[in-house]
């Protein structure tokens, strides 16, 4: 089975909406774990407008499923993982002043780069993912950086199969296939939803986890946030 990790950063985003504590971020992981989520994950950014560094060092102790943090690997960053030592640490190449994580790593170009950074991680007992574009060459770069694990960008993927081309799926497969040849753990995250959910878990051979955060906040506005992850976890058994 895939596990589903709930991103909450779109409840910190509610929350600093006020300025108060309300809802609280602590609380809802708590919440999203007791409904059946195997996972919880932040990404925090240096401006801190929605999850805050703070947000993660009092989360540690409330999620007892996996611990994943996000994010790109600057120094503050870097600091604050090794502080928290989290399940698992996704290197996100985002840039400073991006709205959301828009591309995936050149594994190519940055090899030397991540691979320092993930043996610092994996040293410290941080299972470590980098976050890539279905794209083959970097799928073999991320092996050679020595990751545990890949994170698939499924932006492309979602946008597809929202027009009904279910051939976007095809670079994925061949990602996926590719990265079990590799020994590399396939996780995927972006715009996936209730919609297309099943149709991806079924098509990627051996997908370990997806993480998702915006699509599942919003549909919770409907739905409720425990029915929703009810709802994701029967697809994706």
């Amino acid at each position: 089975m895939t596990k589903l990790s709930v991103n909450i950063n779109k409840i910190a985003t509610l929350r600093n909406s006020r300025g108060g504590d309300v809802p609280n971020v602590v609380d809802f992981a708590k919440d999203v774990q007791r409904f059946g989520a195997e996972g919880v994950t932040i990404h925090p950014r240096p401006d801190e407008r929605h999850i805050r560094y703070q947000d993660a060092r009092d989360l540690k102790p409330a999620v007892y499923t996996e611990f994943n943090i996000e994010g790109n690997p600057i120094d503050s960053f870097l600091k604050l993982v090794l502080e928290v030592r989290p399940t698992q640490v996704t290197l996100v190449p985002d840039a400073v002043d991006a709205i959301t994580s828009n591309a995936g790593w050149d594994t190519l170009k940055h090899r030397i780069f991540l691979k320092d950074v993930i043996k610092e991680f994996q040293l410290n007992g941080i299972r470590t993912s980098i976050f890539v574009d279905p794209v083959l060459k970097h799928i073999e770069g991320a092996k050679e950086t020595g990751t545990d694990r890949i994170e698939l960008y499924t932006e492309a993927f979602a946008n597809q199969y929202n027009l009904g081309n279910k051939e976007a799926i095809t670079p994925y497969v061949e990602s996926a296939e590719l990265a079990n040849r590799l020994d590399l753990g396939i996780n995927a995250g972006h715009d996936l939803s209730l919609d297309n959910i099943k149709f991806f878990k079924e098509s990627i051979p051996n997908l370990l986890e997806v993480s998702i955060g915006h699509a599942l906040i919003a549909e919770s506005l409907y739905l409720g946030v425990e029915n929703v992850i009810q709802m994701y976890l029967r697809k994706l058994k």
